[in-house]
């Protein structure tokens, strides 16, 4: 007995689902059994074209002799013998199945309509229970997906939908695995493939995005003017405590204006020199009054 949320065995899941598997036909099936052996060998060779079936390698043929699956489980690949008459041969592909999931309409948690498709890739494990436990595997696992796609994402909001794919892509494996594990189907993979938002949905989000980028830009340009204005005190500070840098800058100036081949050049006057004449002035006014 296996505790919840544990997988049994595909062994176990063949002997309890396959019911009467290993039980005789009856009477009436041996002797029909029988007449179908004899009706064979009055046809030789004829019969050939009639009882022998092949199968490709990634294929399996369940065998039913009159409603019951043959003991062996599935034949193949390669040649095997049918009984005309009395056999039934279902062929199930093993190889790996995609299909797309219909865009669902799905109100996210924080109240938003949004259409998301998906991409399912499954293959069939064990072709007996996936004949005998239900009816169309492919269709069923279709609509499950379609179902799971829509739990799931019902209980995530918009942000986690739009950054989040790869867990919830795992999430709808490990739930669609679980679910298709009775009928013989093992999910692969899961892939959110779009999703879509309403147009004023998309405009919100767009002014806000824009209005996020300018809140940066100006605080990016305040932190730059702030850094600017340190360098030009710290500049000051060094210039005022030798005066005869303010000089050399002047040069450096020069020599910059100079190097662009300009017609016109400006000297500038030392600001010592202003206020040296500015005293001179102001004391000759003083004497002549």
């Amino acid at each position: 007995m296996t505790s919840k949320g544990q997988r049994r065995p595909t062994a176990v899941i063949s002997e309890h689902d396959v019911r009467n598997a290993e039980e005789g036909v009856g009477i009436c099936g041996s002797i029909l059994v029988v007449l179908s052996y004899v009706l064979c060998a009055l046809t030789f060779p004829f019969s050939l074209c009639i009882a022998v079936k092949v199968v490709q390698e990634y294929e399996r043929a369940v065998i039913m002799r009159l409603g019951r699956i043959l003991s062996g489980g599935a034949k193949g690949p390669g040649l095997f013998f049918v009984l005309p008459c009395v056999d039934t041969i279902m062929k199930v592909d093993l190889r790996t199945v995609t299909f797309d999931v219909p865009p669902q309409e799905i109100l996210t948690r924080d109240s938003v309509t949004v259409s998301v498709d998906a991409v399912v890739y499954f293959r069939i494990f064990n072709p007996i229970i996936s004949v005998t436990n239900v009816e169309n595997s492919r269709y069923s696992t279709q609509l499950l997906a379609a179902t799971t796609l829509r739990n799931i994402l019902g209980t995530k909001t918009l942000q986690e939908i739009l950054s989040d794919r790869e867990n919830i892509s795992h999430s709808m494996q490990a739930h669609l695995d679980e679910g298709t594990d009775p009928w013989g189907v093992k999910v692969e993979r899961v892939e959110i493939k779009d999703v879509r938002l309403p147009v004023s949905m998309q405009r919100s989000m767009a002014a806000e995005a824009e209005a996020a980028r300018e809140a940066r830009a100006k605080i990016i340009a305040a932190e730059g003017e702030q850094k600017a204005s340190r360098s030009l005190k710290e500049a000051a500070d060094v210039i005022n405590e030798s005066p005869i840098a303010l000089q050399l800058r002047y040069l450096q100036t020069l020599t910059h204006i100079s190097a662009e081949k300009n017609s016109t050049i400006v000297f500038p006057i030392p600001i010592e020199l202003l206020r040296l004449v500015n005293r001179r002035g102001s004391s000759n006014g003083s004497t002549g009054f």
